[in-house]
Order: C-alpha cells, then structure tokens, then sequence
C-alpha cells in the first residue's frame, strides 16, 4: 500500500509512502486515501490525525502519468478527478483534528492535501506551489473554495493563475501554513501541538470544525452549534473543564468520536 496508516499514543499518522516519486499521487493512491483517513477515524484510540509523506517531501502532486491515462478519450482525465476530490472530500469532512506536516516539495495535489487539513506545519526549506495553469487544467471549484478560504482571492488568482511555487516564509505570510520549524526543530513543534490538541476537548473539536464549515458555506449554524452545546452538558464535558479548572489540573475529557 502507498497510502498505510500507523497509531501511536492517540495519534493516527496517514502516511504517503512513495518517496522514490517524491510521493506523487498515483490514481490507487487518491483512491486509498479514504478508505485510510477512514481507518482512522473509526478507531476510538485516536484523536488526532497526522499526515505526513515518507522521507523527504510530503507530495509532488499528482502523477502526470495518470493525468490522460483514462478510458474515455472524451475525458481522460475524469478517474484521477474524482478520485482525487474524493480524497479532498474525506479530509475535508474528517470529525478529528488533522495536521499536515510538510518537508520539501508539497505541489499541485499535494498542496491540494495539505490545504484539506485543519493545520500546516512546514519546514523551512518547503517549497508550496498549486499548478494547473503549467499543465493546462481547469481546477475543481472545490479546491478553489478551500484555497480562497484559507488565503483569500487574491492569493488564489495568484496561485492558481501563475502556478507559482512560494518558500515556507511566504507560505506562512500568505496564511498556507501556520507553523514554521527547520529539520531539526520539525519533530518538537508537531510535538508540543499534537499534545495540545490531544488534551483538549475533542467535542469542542468537533463542534468547531462543523461552525467553520456551516459559515463558510454560508449556512446557519446555530442548530448544530445548539446541539452540540447541549452535547457537552449531556456527556459531562462541560462538567469536567470547569471541575478541573477549579482544581487546577489537566481535564480528562469524556467524550469520544464514535466513530
């Protein structure tokens, strides 16, 4: 498998696993990529999920070998598209937290991966770069909605328009990433932040990540916001923050995704 997934002290790691094409997406891979994030969403052990590419760069893009490789000469391209918004989708809808951790090269698809999670941590050398006018192709509004969210429209007309790939420094000042680290400072950052997020209130998690969702679509999101409210009560969440609080130790949160 080049997309294998692995789970260590609550943290479930998605793993592209490809490093002698740079970690290019091949169709398998889009393909896998669900079925994988799903794995790990279903496991009630893990709380936050990781995904990283194996060696030196997180993804290369899509591999261009795919791009016209499919049966109608009317749309050769039509498997690895959707595929490849399949795997957009499922990061996109993923209940628990995901962290990108970026090395080197995170172009075209891979960006496209990158931009579908919660948050970015690159390092220092990360070249980030969204491609399809070098190739020709006219891009999903999918990923043109998660890239303008993130960045704006005028970052995306550049980026999308140009093909131009950015240094970690001004990835980080377009808003493409939010951490920075250098190699060897890599491992402590996304440390210090998977432990954040693992003590922290999953629910709160979740109930975030459907508010943001909701109001960049431009729907109402105080039923669900009100639900989950309730939610928290319910479960004895909000019950705990505040004991623990008082007490002025680390909250050992009750809820868990199920999954």
């Amino acid at each position: 498998m080049t997309v294998r997934t692995e789970i260590e002290a609550g943290v479930g790691r998605l793993l592209l696993d490809r490093p002698d094409k740079c970690n290019a997406m091949s169709l398998a891979m889009w393909q896998e990529l669900p079925a994988a994030l799903r794995s790990l969403v279903d496991d009630p052990s893990v709380r936050v999920v990781v995904v990283a590419g194996v060696g030196g760069h997180f993804c290369a893009g899509a591999d261009i070998d795919d791009l016209l490789a499919g049966p109608d000469p009317q749309d050769p391209m039509r498997p690895v598209r959707e595929a490849d918004l399949a795997a957009q989708r499922a990061l996109l809808d993923c209940p628990k937290p995901t962290v990108a951790v970026i090395r080197g090269s995170c172009i075209g698809g891979g960006l496209e991966i990158a931009v579908s999670c919660d948050l970015r941590v690159a390092t220092s050398s990360a070249r980030l770069g969204i491609t399809p006018a070098r190739l020709g192709v006219a891009y999903a509004p999918m990923g043109v909605r998660t890239l303008l969210d993130l960045v704006g429209p005028g970052a995306t007309r550049r980026l999308l328009m140009t093909g131009a790939l950015v240094g970690a420094e001004e990835a980080l000042r377009l808003g493409l990433v939010e951490h920075l680290a250098t190699e060897e400072e890599l491992d402590g950052v996304v440390g210090a932040l998977l432990a954040d997020l693992r003590a922290r209130s999953a629910l709160t998690a979740v109930a975030v990540k459907e508010t943001v969702r909701l109001l960049l679509q431009g729907e109402d999101p105080e039923p669900a916001a009100r639900a989950r409210y309730l939610e928290t009560i319910a479960c004895g969440e909000l019950q705990e923050g505040v004991r623990a609080f008082q007490e002025r130790r680390q909250p050992q949160f009750p809820w868990r995704h199920p999954g």
